[in-house]
């Protein structure tokens, strides 16, 4: 199974009329996933009928305004809708206190549970795991706490080659679990079949990397390492990058520079600062250190 993000938003800190602030829609595997809820992405999540009634887990990368300020308003809308379901929320430490007194002050009454799971650690911390995925915390260096979120499917089960099975009358139906796991058989003879005959290899797992708001962290990129595509914040092109140091943020060539390191296949760039009316700028920066590198569309799916 493929891991599929939507692009609902990826332009820096102000709203515009053509483009909203960090948001993505993940399906891995028939779970829903959103990571970060600026401001508008209620709307963004109609516009791409995504399935978002079936989200069970927010993953916030940190608490400035573009990245979470559509959150209170998302979960006041599930309820709206008749959630009954627990919302499981992952955030910097803080996100409860903010959530909870917004529903404090506006009388919001959900109906269900909201489960914080808030993040504190500057160690890459496994915060998800379900029998098919693990998602890992990104530590980043921002000007105030935050992180990125590593999504990894596990390796899956060995697909049984029956007609090289059926050769073999020994082997019966229970003996197929230890095959799917990789394990030989042996022949009442004593004879070993080597499983590689017996089964075929599944496709490699594939894997997705978020990073939100973050100086050039080189910390990023063992975690990182051999991603299929991943995603990094460019708010400015290099010759701002003393701005971007101050403001706790990357450039086009610095965000390649890490793909290029980590051995990532492809890199898709966001968080573009309003300064720049032409986004291409930032792929005539960063591909010629790393040639696979992409622009983001709103409202569009890119399929790992």
């Amino acid at each position: 199974m493929s891991i599929h993000v939507t692009i609902l938003g990826f332009n820096s800190a102000i709203p515009t009329t053509k483009s909203s602030p960090t948001s993505q829609f993940l399906e891995i595997d028939e779970r829903y996933f959103l990571v970060d809820c600026g401001e508008g992405t209620q709307v963004q999540l109609r516009r791409a009928r995504a399935k978002f009634s079936r989200i069970n887990h927010i993953f916030i990368s940190h608490l400035h305004g573009d990245h979470c300020f559509g959150l209170p308003g998302l979960i006041a809308s599930f309820r709206l809708l008749g959630r009954d379901q627990p919302l499981h929320v992952y955030g910097p430490k803080g996100i409860k206190r903010m959530l909870e007194t917004i529903f404090s002050i506006t009388e919001t009454h959900r109906g269900f549970e909201v489960v914080y799971h808030e993040l504190s650690g500057d160690q890459s911390q496994l915060v998800y795991e379900d029998a098919k995925l693990e998602v890992w915390t990104i530590p980043l260096d921002h000007r105030i706490y935050c992180n990125g979120y590593l999504f990894k499917q596990k390796p899956k089960e060995r697909k049984l080659n029956m007609a090289e099975i059926s050769k073999y009358p020994e082997i019966e139906i229970c003996d197929y679990h230890n095959l799917k796991k990789g394990k030989d058989f042996q022949l009442s003879d004593g004879f070993i079949l080597k499983n590689e005959s017996l089964t075929i290899a599944p496709e490699p797992p594939k894997s997705y990397a978020f990073c939100s708001d973050t100086r050039y962290k080189e910390g990023v990129i063992p975690i990182v390492k051999g991603v299929d595509v991943l995603y990094h914040e460019s708010t400015f092109l290099h010759e701002l990058k003393e701005m971007a140091d101050y403001t706790g943020h990357s450039t086009a060539k610095e965000a390649a520079e890490i793909a290029q390191k980590a051995g990532a296949k492809k890199l898709v760039l966001g968080h573009f600062s309003n300064r720049y009316e032409d986004l291409t700028v930032f792929t005539d920066e960063a591909r010629p250190i790393f040639p696979e590198t992409y622009l983001p569309i709103a409202l569009e799916t890119i399929t790992v």
